[in-house]
């Protein structure tokens, strides 16, 4: 009797493995780079800043939460002439845009369009940044600052604005993308 219930217990322990092995493997270990975050975090506010103003809809681009801020809109304008200027010092050009006005008169396609210009114009400057480039020095009007501190700078003030206008969108009752993306992810576990 005592075989048959050893012959049981390992049977039971044997079990499992096979499902075991067939799960899925975890993910294969990455290396991730300074400058590949830094570039990776870039992109993340792209996405973030224009899924937001894709969002808004364009009546509401002129929603000021109290009178003494800006309208949405001119957050959305902020951003990308920010960008332009970030990239155009560390291209060693002149900014595009660079006489253009946060508080210009833009439609919601206006604004759209000029994010994803200076979306387009900085992704390549910033990805053509390496490790080794960080600490390189550019002008940047009176000052010499490291590339690195350009592209965390711009990071910064993208996920800065982007959180300002998550406020804006929660105002008029628009779940922010991010959060959106978050909900999707919890319903399909």
């Amino acid at each position: 009797m005592s075989r048959l219930y050893l012959l049981a217990f390992t049977t039971l322990l044997a079990a499992p493995l096979p499902a075991l092995a067939q799960a899925t493997p975890p993910p294969a270990p990455q290396t991730i780079t300074f400058a590949a975050q830094l570039n990776r975090g870039f992109q993340n506010v792209q996405r973030n800043v224009l899924e937001a103003a894709e969002k808004m809809p364009e009546a509401s681009y002129s929603f000021k939460p109290t009178p003494e801020i800006r309208p949405f809109g001119e957050l959305v304008a902020h951003t990308a002439l920010t960008q332009f200027f970030n990239c155009a010092a560390l291209k060693g050009v002149d900014a595009p845009h660079k006489d253009d006005k946060e508080d210009a008169p833009r439609t919601k396609a206006e604004l759209i369009a000029l994010m994803k210009e200076s979306s387009d114009f900085c992704t390549p400057v910033f990805s053509a940044v390496k490790d080794e480039d960080l600490t390189a020095l550019v002008k940047v009007q009176n000052n010499q600052i490291a590339k690195g501190v350009l592209i965390a700078g711009a990071n910064t003030h993208g996920n800065e604005m982007y959180g300002t206008i998550c406020v804006y969108l929660r105002l008029k009752g628009i779940v922010p993308p991010t959060t959106e993306r978050q909900n999707a992810a919890k319903k399909s576990q």
